[in-house]
C-alpha cells in the first residue's frame, strides 16, 4: 500500500503534480462527470460505542511525510494530506482536539516508535499484514485502494463492462497482486505483462495494448496528467478485493489499547455517517477512485 505515487516521479514531482490537479478541479464545470461517492464501510444502522476518554492525557497520531496525498509536507512546511485532515476529524469527533498531537517520522521508524509507547497511533496508509497483527490491533478500514481498467479511448470496445474485453490485449504489470487478481477474475482477458508501471502507461497511451489494469490511485492521476495526452479514461469497476488488495486502510495501534481503539472506530463510523469522511475524500481524490 506504501509509495502510491507513479515511481517516473520524484516526491517533489508529484506532490506538484497533485496540487496542480486539485487547484484545476476548483475550476472545473459541471459538465465533467462528479468523482463518485466512497463506498459505506460501515452499517449505517449500527452504532458503536464512544468510550469514556476523560482520563486521555493527550493522543499522540504518528504519520510520515512521504506518501502524498494521504500525508506530505506541502509548498508552505505544513504537514497536510487526507490522513492529516482525517486524525483531526477523528480528535474532533472524540472531542479531544485539545489533546491531539500529530507527529511526522520515517516510516520506517512508526513500528518501533508506537510499539515504545512514544506515540499512539498510526496513520499512514501502513498495509496490515499477519505478522503485524502480532503485535499490534488495528481500527476498522476507513479507506479501500480498488484496481480499475483504464481504456485508451481509440480501441475499438464495445460496451461499457470489463465483459467487452474479453479476447482484447489489457496490459498489467508482472508479478503484482494485480497480475493475480486479473488472472482469477477475468480469465476471458489476454493479459500483456509490463516490467513496471511507466513501461505499462507508455504502451497504453501509444495503443499498443487496448487497456490497462492497475491500481486505481495511481491511473486516476495519470490519466488526468499531461504524461497521459488525453488518451485514456477509466473503465469500469472500481473492484476490491481483500485476497488480493489488502483490508484497506486503517489506523494501528498497541494490542493493549482496547478502549483507544473502540473509540477510533466510533469516530470512522461517525464520519462516514455524517459526510465529514466524504468530504476529506473529495478535497484530495478530485477526480475519484470509484
Amino acid at each position: 500500500m506504501r509509495q502510491s505515487f507513479p515511481a517516473s516521479l520524484s516526491f517533489k514531482g508529484f506532490l506538484t503534480f497533485w496540487l496542480s490537479l486539485v487547484v484545476f478541479s476548483a475550476g472545473t464545470t459541471s459538465a465533467q462527470q462528479a468523482p463518485s461517492s466512497l463506498p459505506l464501510l460501515f452499517d449505517a444502522r449500527e452504532r458503536l460505542a464512544k468510550p469514556d476518554l476523560s482520563s486521555l492525557v493527550r493522543l499522540r497520531f504518528l504519520t510520515a511525510v512521504d506518501f502524498p496525498p494521504f500525508n506530505f509536507t506541502d509548498q508552505n512546511g505544513k504537514l497536510s494530506g487526507f490522513n492529516i485532515d482525517l486524525a483531526r476529524e477523528i480528535c474532533n469527533e472524540l472531542e479531544v482536539a485539545s489533546k491531539c498531537e500529530i507527529q511526522a517520522l520515517p516510516f520506517a521508524d512508526l513500528k518501533e516508535t508506537l510499539a515504545a509507547s512514544q506515540g499512539d497511533a498510526v496513520i499512514a496508509g501502513l498495509a496490515v499484514t499477519s505478522d503485524l497483527r502480532k503485535q499490534f490491533t488495528f481500527s476498522r478500514p476507513y479507506l479501500m485502494l480498488p484496481a480499475r481498467f483504464v481504456r485508451n479511448a481509440k480501441a475499438e470496445i464495445k460496451g461499457d463492462t470489463a465483459a467487452a474485453l474479453s479476447g482484447r490485449s489489457v496490459g498489467v504489470i508482472k508479478a503484482t497482486v494485480h497480475e493475480a487478481m486479473l488472472n482469477a477474475y477475468f480469465p476471458a482477458i489476454k493479459a500483456v505483462l509490463f516490467e513496471n508501471r511507466e513501461a505499462l502507461l507508455t504502451a497504453l497511451r501509444d495503443g499498443k495494448v487496448d487497456a490497462a489494469f492497475a491500481d486505481a490511485l495511481q491511473l486516476s492521476f495519470w490519466v488526468s496528467s499531461q504524461a497521459s495526452a488525453k488518451c485514456c479514461a477509466l473503465f469500469d469497476g472500481p473492484y476490491l478485493s481483500e485476497q488480493f488488495l489488502g483490508e484497506g486502510m486503517t489506523i494501528m495501534l498497541r494490542q493493549n489499547d482496547s478502549v483507544l481503539t473502540a473509540a477510533l472506530d466510533h469516530a470512522l463510523a461517525a464520519l462516514s455517517r455524517n459526510g465529514r469522511l466524504q468530504e476529506i475524500y473529495l478535497r484530495y481524490f478530485p477526480y475519484g477512485l470509484y
